[in-house]
């Protein structure tokens, strides 16, 4: 029989765009909710224990809710909210963590999907950390730009709406000032930091795309030049299954003179950079927030769990 998915609020960006990815296919079978019972209790938990695999695309507290629904039945769980993400019994969710970690989320039952910057940061911190070139208590700085599609419907609202109360008019705003994002945690656990990085995201008036920048003074790493550091890159992806984080070569580097932070819009792959020279290097990744850095993401655990992606 075909594995039954729930998506637990699909009515939100999230739950559509992985909806979107779902049409069609013939190898799954999508239970729905009617829009007028999107907040009925017993509609929703009638489901989420119908499904064999559920995509919880809620807010942290009502994820946790649902997850409390299904406790003790077979329902596996992907939760693409924040409320998992750093709890030890919930399975990481971003698969080219480890070479083999792509197993490990193919047999889970509770997975925890990345947060869109997080999973940049971590693409590009943690194979400097396993490969012994970033200690782990070393000062990390994440420079962040994304489409205001990840801030939800009601940030859409405001940028798409000129009417809109709260309609924000300016073409990139910072946020984030008090340097207690909430994606810090997640970045400093899974790209084994000791030292909490300095996190400044910004918002810019584009919908989708995004960009995470990482600079270091090459001193500042066990490295003798650029060449190490994307070595050490290329190596951890080469061994990973799948080609969803694409390590460009130095010379494809050199080439960019201009890099737009949508320029993966509608993708759910990601792309690494090694910018720099003899004394600097800039670490980038773009990719697509609500692509690999959301919906896209959660698609690719849910293949591996349904054993559509080896």
């Amino acid at each position: 029989m075909k594995p039954k998915i729930y998506v637990d609020g699909e009515h939100g960006t999230t739950g559509l765009q992985i909806l979107e990815r779902l049409n069609g296919r013939q190898d799954v079978e999508v239970l729905s909710i009617p829009h007028a019972e999107r907040h009925s209790v017993d509609a929703r938990c009638a489901l989420l224990n119908a499904a064999d695999i559920a995509i919880l695309c809620l807010p942290d507290a009502a994820a946790k809710e649902a997850a409390a629904m299904v406790e003790g039945g077979t329902t596996r769980l992907i939760d693409a909210s924040t409320a998992h993400r750093t709890d030890p019994n919930w399975t990481f969710g971003f698969k080219e963590l480890n070479p083999d970690h792509a197993q490990t989320l193919a047999k889970a039952t509770r997975v925890s999907n990345p947060g869109c910057y997080p999973t940049g940061a971590i693409a590009l911190l943690r194979p400097l950390r396993l490969a012994g070139l970033l200690a782990a208590d070393a000062f990390v700085t994440v420079n962040a730009v994304s489409g205001y599609t990840g801030g939800g419907k009601g940030l859409i609202a405001q940028m798409e709406q000129a009417d809109h109360p709260d309609a924000i008019t300016t073409t990139q705003y910072l946020y984030g000032t008090g340097l207690s994002h909430k994606h810090v945690p997640e970045i400093s656990r899974y790209g084994m930091l000791e030292r909490k990085p300095i996190f400044a995201p910004s918002v810019a008036r584009y919908p989708q795309g995004m960009v995470v920048q990482i600079p270091f003074h090459l001193d500042a790493l066990a490295a003798s030049n650029r060449s190490d550091v994307h070595a050490a890159l290329a190596d951890h992806y080469a061994a990973c299954p799948g080609d969803h984080v694409i390590v460009r070569s130095l010379e494809e580097a050199d080439a960019v003179t201009r890099l737009e932070a949508n320029g993966f819009a509608g993708r759910d792959d990601m792309e690494l950079f090694v910018f720099g020279n003899e004394e600097q290097i800039n670490l980038v990744a773009r990719l697509d927030n609500l692509g690999k850095g959301a919906s896209g993401a959660c698609v690719q655990t849910l293949d591996l769990m349904v054993g559509a992606e080896a």
